[in-house]
């Protein structure tokens, strides 16, 4: 009996509820957001952990969290979502066409872009990517004046409004090559004068009465990189930008807790909101896909010092009371 039954295929009506769960953190605006009334979507879940044979929810005091089977199944169920939509999309002969314009900062290009590109480009072969890579505020900027369809931005409330996608701690960063924040006077690597990382990070240490001075500013991320690598100064990035050679300094090397990175879509005003909705969704699922990089793929970072304790996401897997 139980073999004719996992041979049955699982319900991607019952997965697509399971994953909107996991996205809201509640089984009420999930409910909401498939058009479902509430017994309909618990009457879902239980058939699905009858599927799956396994309990995917536990209770957590008066809440119900993922258990670690439910966990292990979101990331089945978000690539089978995945994979129907861009089969359907293979088959659809008003599939999108036209031209996309795209930005982001170079601190999330290289981490976050690969994903995005290949999902979106997968799933709509005929639209072609404009891509631009400029820091936050200039994005912004473009966003304000019709240059850009959307943006993938640091997140900033005086700055205007843009979807939450990601959280990433931020982190203080040195070369594990060299013993840069030791100095007496920290030499230290800052995007312009208007950069939240720049600010939040000076708050800190002026709050530590901690002596450094600036010694780069640079809207690139590259060169900042470099000054970091080549053990000239030490600068703050969130966990997506890390690389290889580098070393995250802790309470323990002296330096107090930043503010999380919050990383954020903007939209423009455009003729093609369908596309803009279309590479919007792309984003969100790849970012909310992407993990931190293991010490294979890290190369040389130091990972001991990361505090993992702190890392966020916007897609908590706690799940308010209501089931």
């Amino acid at each position: 009996m139980m073999g004719s039954t996992m041979k049955a295929p699982l319900d991607l009506d019952q997965l697509q509820t399971f994953i909107s769960i996991a996205d809201t953190g509640s089984f009420t605006r999930a409910a909401e957001e498939v058009h479902r009334t509430q017994s309909a979507v618990s009457m879902q879940m239980r058939r699905l952990e009858e599927r799956i044979g396994k309990p995917l929810f536990e209770k957590d005091g008066r809440t119900n969290k993922l258990t670690e089977e439910g966990e292990k199944l979101l990331a089945y169920a978000r690539r089978l979502i995945f994979l129907n939509r861009e089969t359907l999309a293979a088959f659809d002969d008003r599939r999108l066409e036209g031209t996309i314009r795209i930005g982001t900062p170079d601190d999330y290009a290289d981490r976050f872009l690969p994903e995005i590109m290949a999902r979106f480009a997968r799933s709509n072969p005929r639209v072609e990517l404009t891509v631009i890579c400029e820091p936050t505020p200039g994005l912004v900027e473009h966003i304000k004046r019709g240059n850009l369809d959307i943006a993938l931005v640091t997140h900033n409330d005086a700055r205007g409004q843009s979807e939450v996608v990601r959280r990433e701690p931020l982190l203080w960063v040195s070369s594990v090559n060299h013993a840069t924040h030791e100095q007496e006077v920290l030499p230290m690597a800052f995007g312009r004068p208007n950069c939240i990382w720049r600010r939040a990070a000076c708050d800190v240490l002026d709050g530590m009465n901690r002596d450094y001075r600036i010694l780069f500013t640079s809207f690139s991320a590259t060169v900042i990189a470099a000054a970091v690598l080549s053990g000239l100064a030490i600068s703050v990035l969130p966990e997506c930008a890390l690389r290889p050679g580098m070393r995250v300094l802790s309470e323990a090397d002296g330096f107090g807790t930043l503010p999380d990175c919050r990383i954020g879509i903007m939209r423009g005003q455009t003729d093609q909101p369908e596309i803009v909705d279309a590479l919007a969704r792309h984003i969100a699922e790849s970012l909310d896909n992407i993990s931190v990089p293991t010490n294979e793929e890290a190369g040389s970072f130091d990972f001991a010092s990361l505090p993992f304790t702190r890392m966020k996401r916007t897609r908590p897997n706690q799940v308010l009371p209501g089931w």
